[in-house]
């Protein structure tokens, strides 16, 4: 295989992932930036893997981590992401959502379709100035749903908290 074809193939892949990321998070016309140490691409798998200090921006779209897998379905959709990292970060304001969302745990599962944002392990979410805190949040994002839980396979009891701010009248 010639390096001009490979190079070609690499460049195609990366733009397939960025538009995938513009057509579900962001106005038409956002651009997507990621800064990386490192790209894997599994173009049958549907997947990009960036690893080493990974920053992915996009309008109000935020994703930090160690690792960040990027999987897409069969119709080349983003269909989830997952961020991995002693403290991985997301950030957004989703839609339907006048506050940003920001959570922060070792495990960050984004499913795109289903407007699911899972938190694992010393999760962290904060809505306004609305916390939670404890081993796994799961945050419903079009029912406005946070299921909390203490304990996280593999790791110590983490107790849940909360801190709820009284509406402002």
């Amino acid at each position: 295989m010639n390096i001009p074809a490979l190079t070609t193939r690499v460049f195609f892949s990366l733009l397939l992932s960025a538009a995938s990321f513009q057509v579900l998070y962001a106005a038409p016309g956002d651009p997507v930036e990621v800064e990386a140490d490192q790209l894997d691409i599994d173009q049958n798998a549907g997947t990009a893997v960036y690893t080493g200090d990974v920053r992915i921006r996009q309008g109000d779209l935020r994703i930090d981590g160690t690792r960040v897998e990027i999987q897409r379905n069969a119709n080349g959709e983003l269909s989830r992401a997952i961020a991995t990292g002693d403290r991985a970060y997301i950030r957004n304001r989703f839609e339907g959502r006048e506050e940003i969302t920001e959570g922060k745990a070792k495990r960050i599962t984004y499913h795109v379709a289903e407007r699911r944002v899972v938190l694992t392990d010393r999760a962290e979410l904060s809505q306004g100035d609305d916390r939670f805190t404890g081993g796994q949040l799961e945050y419903f994002i079009d029912r406005g749903v946070i299921q909390a839980r203490s304990d996280v396979e593999g790791s110590e009891n983490q107790r849940i908290r909360m801190i709820l701010q009284p509406e402002q009248q």
